[in-house]
């Protein structure tokens, strides 16, 4: 018994013995920590990742633009209708500091219409939430507003604040304050009512149960409202310059339409798409910092069947 038992010690160990996997593994992992070959392969994968999320998007507007240039480029349709490409590139280069300025002026309003009615939506949400009294007071005045057309209202706000900034922030404000009431009502809402009992039991007030347990569990509902509400405030301050305005993108569209400018009319709406675009990823990437622990937030979660 002693010679085999110093035989059974003195066999290497393969890999169907146990313990193997784990030495192996000891083993490698020591060696990829070493020469870090890690940090690499996870860059790699992330750049993997980025590229098969960007590529179908891009194949899109590649054809999308393909197609744009072969009827301009063909005149199917009329340049003063559709114009090439290159016409609105060279349209863009040559009005670049009026386009930036108009461009300014609409960002700043569409800006602060947005966090204006981020603040706004999301007070109104905990009056809803945490008064019944309020909710059945504010929730039908928040609703009625909404239904209202606000380009009919426009040319009453220009009548009240003239034709500077203010109608069109108060526009904006208009269009995207009920996305930010909806979804936080929603989150704040969704809470779990156990945790709540939980949290009373230990003697947490109203204000540390909202900060601790209501509201970020409400996050994930109140960005997917703000990612809503900021192209909307873009919307609504493009809206308020139609009516109104002596400067802005939505000036220099009606400018355009007026002289029958399609390459200016085409660079102001790309202008236009730019700034919605840029302050969508603004907020969408507020959001992976604010719930990376959420479930949208993760990486191996799918979101759509391939």
């Amino acid at each position: 018994m002693p010679q085999r038992a110093a035989d059974r010690s003195a066999d290497p160990v393969t890999d169907d013995q146990p313990g193997a996997a784990p030495a192996a593994a000891l083993s490698t992992g020591g060696s990829s920590a070493g020469d870090g070959s890690r940090p690499v392969a996870d860059l790699g994968t992330r750049l993997a990742r980025l590229l098969d999320a960007l590529w179908r998007p891009a194949l899109l507007l590649a054809a999308l633009f393909a197609g744009w240039w072969f009827v301009a480029e063909r005149e199917y349709m009329p340049n003063y209708l559709v114009p090439t490409p290159g016409q609105v590139w060279e349209t863009m280069t040559e009005d670049w500091s009026f386009l930036m300025r108009n461009t300014y002026v609409t960002l700043y309003e569409t800006v602060l219409g947005f966090v204006l009615a981020a603040l706004l939506g999301l007070g109104t949400a905990i009056l809803i939430v945490y008064s019944r009294t309020m909710e059945k007071a504010v929730y039908p005045v928040v609703l009625f507003a909404q239904v209202i057309p606000k380009i009919a209202i426009a040319p009453l706000l220009v009548a009240w604040f003239g034709v500077g900034l203010t109608p069109k922030i108060v526009l904006a404000v208009l269009i995207a304050f009920f996305p930010v009431v909806i979804s936080g009502v929603a989150g704040l809402r969704s809470t779990d009512p156990e945790l709540l009992d939980l949290s009373a039991t230990m003697g947490a007030g109203p204000w540390k149960t909202f900060r601790k347990i209501r509201f970020p569990n409400a996050l994930p509902h109140l960005m997917s409202g703000l990612k809503v509400a900021v192209t909307l405030a873009v919307v609504g301050a493009v809206v308020g310059e139609f009516v109104g305005a002596e400067e802005g993108l939505g000036y220099v569209l009606l400018v355009a339409n007026g002289n029958l400018d399609a390459a200016l009319l085409f660079a102001d709406l790309f202008l236009m798409s730019l700034i919605g675009i840029v302050l969508f990823a603004v907020v969408e990437i507020t959001e992976a910092l604010l719930i990376p622990w959420h479930a949208s937030r993760r990486g191996g979660v799918p979101l759509a069947t391939s």
